[in-house]
């Protein structure tokens, strides 16, 4: 079982940067992949990125790629998502998860372990 804790959300304005953490608590951290979700009010889940387990590889939806980046830390159990240039459309609650899948997934049904979430709000 791996739980997940998010930080580093909160309220900024346009053009502002973020950067959200997520600390795993089991070790065997070290061999999942992991990923970024995010949801803003009325609308469903959807990917941001996702990192492979030794941090060679990434991936990013099509509207944070160049704006956001996502990388980990084995040794410290966490993985981040660099947040720059932030929009008012960026605005949504983020998820990290994880994921025993030696593919590329993309999907929240992919991703078996989930944080609770952390809220950002962008003002214009």
């Amino acid at each position: 079982q791996v739980q997940l804790v998010e930080s580093g959300g909160g309220l900024v304005q346009a053009g502002d940067s973020l950067r959200l953490s997520c600390e795993a608590s089991e070790r065997t951290f070290n061999n999942v992949r992991m990923g970024w979700f995010r949801q803003a009010p009325g609308k469903e889940r959807e990917f941001v990125a996702t990192i492979t387990w030794s941090g060679g590889d990434t991936f990013y939806s099509d509207s944070v790629e160049a704006q956001f980046t996502i990388s980990r830390d084995n040794a410290k159990k966490t993985v981040y998502l660099q947040m720059n240039a932030l929009k008012s459309e960026d605005t949504a609650v983020y998820y990290c998860a994880a994921s025993r899948s030696i593919y590329l997934v993309i999907t929240p049904n992919q991703y078996n372990y989930w944080g609770q979430g952390t809220q950002v709000t962008v003002s214009s």
